[in-house]
């Protein structure tokens, strides 16, 4: 059985995590692995329903996340997480409970992430409409030492998968 370990991307809105971790998912599978996705806003929907979108209640639903993603990791499964996780110390509290733990920072520039935007919020943001929006008027903090790195600006979808899975075997984790 492989070894069970968390996948943390962390990025702004609109940086590319859901599309990465979903193109990632079957490479993983074709290795043998057990995978789960946790999508940020899927969590949202289901785990962390009527939570808003204060720094505590970001939080909570982050900590929920780490939770979860621990419990699968230590029963064998890849748990990928794909969420803003806008906080340096959320993120580090998470990765103090799970020794298996890789974080992806899916770096893109503010103004591509507002170019992607299918769903209109950095306008709603920039307009007053929504508060709070993560790089518009609540911040960002970047992971100083991420394991891995996808530029989304400057590589592709595959090139980004290729270079998580290498850092993956490189780490011993696949």
């Amino acid at each position: 059985m492989n070894k069970g370990f968390i996948l943390w991307f962390t990025g702004l809105s609109g940086s590319g995590k859901t599309t990465i971790s979903q193109a990632l998912e079957p490479e993983l599978k074709a290795r043998g692995c057990k995978v789960e996705i946790l999508d940020g806003d899927v969590v949202r929907t289901n785990l962390s329903k009527g939570l808003g979108f204060s720094k505590e209640d970001r939080d909570t639903n982050i900590r929920r996340i780490g939770f979860v993603a621990h419990l699968l990791s230590r029963n064998g499964v890849v748990a990928i997480t794909a969420a803003i996780s806008p906080y340096q110390a959320i993120r580090d509290e998470v990765r103090a409970i799970e020794p298996n733990f890789v974080e992806v920072y899916v770096k893109a520039s503010l103004e591509a992430c507002e170019a992607r935007d299918v769903k209109g919020m950095y306008a709603k943001a920039r307009k007053g409409e929504i508060k709070g929006f993560t790089g518009i008027d609540d911040p960002y903090e970047a992971p100083p030492n991420p394991e891995i790195i996808c530029c989304t600006e400057k590589e592709s979808v595959t090139e980004c998968v290729e270079k998580i899975l290498s850092k993956l075997e490189e780490l011993g984790y696949i």
